[in-house]
């Protein structure tokens, strides 16, 4: 709960300065108009008056609640004057024999000049009617009209600008910048932007106890009334606890042309370095790291560097984060960035025995090599099981498979059981021996090949020419020949009775296969 109130505490304190800096360095408004922005800050940030006013506006007899001239005194001191006058209107219905006096409080309530910037009042001109206005609150005060109503007579010193009354409102300004506004309004309604930290600062100190001092926020905001921007970002930097306040107002203030460009020892501005450093905090957090993909991308001088440096740190826990990392990185061109998520996320499947994955991951890398280790395992796999895994996958290379020779050789392989699938056998016959003799097969795979065109060769009609029967028995004598060092499914060895046996199977097939086929084509080339 303490935590709550105090990240409540902080981002009342970051609006609070955010709204200021509008005030004073986006809008710019001159002399006059400047104290209508500032009392429309004020307000917007003591806002309790209307809750309280509501409570007591709600209640059976408003003028009898305890919170009435709290009300009343608040709404003055915000300079809120019509509806200070309507609360007190329901006072005056309340006692007949008093109502000369609040319809004379009305009157200087209401008859206020209020400064518009729009209008054709001069400041010459408001300034003349707001002394007189002035000088008739004097004279009230003066020739005693409230002395019989306490309420009334300590509205009208407020009015006048009293500072003592001022400083004894206190508890219902509440701060010290509240105090300054109100004090510009009675006493400095024209005040010009360049003598408001005079103000500020005589205000701070009048309103403030000596032995505490100012808080990080009273120095922040005493820094805003100075006009200087670059020490209520310093001041930020310090005081709040993280980043985001200091980067975004340094990005409005630099987008308005108001920040001075101040180059750091690396070569970048303010702007930059702060975004670059929020976006970097943000890099760390578990769910909040793609935001900072965005602030990255609007920082040209380091932006790009940064993100490079960021976006390999962080962990590729699932293969759905994994593609969130890799279209980020594909979107921006950063091909080497690309390579190394998918060779990662690669051997990671590989790991694990995902075959399926781990080729898919290898091809978007375009990393031939691995494909090829890849392809090998499939291979492997289908010698000691008889089938493939990841089926839709391999039926779905199309020019992926083009990344390696032992990729294509995978494709192509697979695609000769599809057409032998379909009684297609004619051109899968095609297909299987072009994979020898175009070398695509791995020579240490023949005798598989060799096997699978063993159904083809026992087929009722002839599926192989005489010339492509040659052919096999060439490839059958270079297999035999072939000495296999590494791993494979099929061992040519001069011992084993099996492997003799199928040899001895595929001379037959082959013979038989030889003579019908010359016999069919009637005549045989020598």
């Amino acid at each position: 709960m303490e935590e709550l109130q105090q990240a409540v505490s902080i981002l009342l304190a970051v609006e609070l300065i955010w709204n200021l800096c509008e005030v004073l360095f986006i809008e710019a408004a001159p002399a006059g108009a400047l104290l209508r922005h500032l009392l429309d800050w004020v307000r917007l940030h003591k806002a309790d008056v209307d809750e309280k006013a509501q409570e007591v506006l709600q209640s059976e007899s408003p003028v009898q609640h305890q919170a009435y001239w709290d009300v009343v005194l608040c709404y003055v001191l915000q300079g809120r004057m019509e509806e200070a006058a309507q609360m007190l209107m329901k006072q005056a219905s309340q006692q007949p024999a008093a109502r000369a006096a609040y319809k004379l409080m009305d009157t200087l309530l209401t008859k206020m000049p209020v400064y518009s910037p729009g209008g054709t009042q001069t400041q010459t001109e408001f300034d003349v009617r707001w002394r007189q206005w002035h000088q008739e609150c004097n004279r009230c005060l003066e020739d005693g009209s409230f002395a019989s109503y306490s309420q009334l007579e300590l509205i009208c010193r407020i009015l006048v600008g009293d500072e003592d009354t001022l400083l004894a409102q206190r508890e219902r300004l509440s701060t010290w910048y509240h105090f300054l506004v109100t004090r510009l309004l009675y006493c400095h309604p024209i005040v010009k932007p360049t003598e408001l930290h005079y103000y500020a600062q005589a205000s701070m100190d009048m309103f403030l106890d000596a032995r505490s001092g100012p808080e990080p926020l009273d120095s922040i905001l005493l820094a805003a009334f100075e006009f200087d921007i670059h020490q209520v970002i310093k001041d930020c930097s310090i005081a709040l606890n993280n980043w985001w306040f200091v980067a975004h107002l340094t990005d409005l203030l630099d987008h308005c042309k108001l920040l001075q460009s101040h180059n750091l020892h690396f070569g970048s501005n303010l702007r930059e370095f702060l975004l670059l450093e929020y976006a970097s905090g943000l890099f760390t957090h578990h769910s909040l790291w793609q935001l900072a993909v965005d602030y990255f991308d609007h920082c040209p001088e380091f932006g790009r560097v940064y993100l490079e440096l960021q976006i390999e740190r962080v962990p590729l826990d699932t293969e759905h984060k994994a593609v969130k990392v890799l279209r980020i990185c594909e979107q921006r061109q950063m091909a080497e960035q690309v390579r190394s998520i998918c060779k990662i996320m690669a051997k990671k499947a590989l790991r694990n025995s995902r075959l399926g994955s781990a080729l898919s991951w290898s091809i978007r890398a375009k990393d031939a090599a691995f494909a090829t280790l890849i392809s090998e395992r499939f291979l492997q796999e289908y010698c000691s099981h008889g089938t493939f895994s990841d089926l839709d996958l391999i039926d779905n290379l199309g020019s992926a498979m083009l990344l390696s020779d032992r990729l294509t050789f995978l494709g192509k392989y697979r695609e000769f059981h599809k057409l032998y699938g379909e009684k297609r056998f004619a051109e899968g016959a095609r297909l299987l021996l072009s994979l020898m003799t175009a070398k695509i097969a791995p020579r240490n795979f023949w005798m598989t090949l060799l096997t699978d065109a063993l159904p083809l060769l026992e087929q009722k009609q002839v599926i192989f020419s005489a010339e492509q029967t040659y052919e096999l028995m060439r490839c059958l004598e270079e297999a035999g020949r072939w000495d296999l060092n590494g791993p494979s499914c099929s061992r040519i060895l001069q011992e084993d009775d099996i492997e003799a046996t199928k040899v001895e199977l595929l001379r037959l097939a082959l013979a038989r296969n030889l003579a019908l086929a010359i016999v069919k084509e009637g005549t045989i080339e020598v």
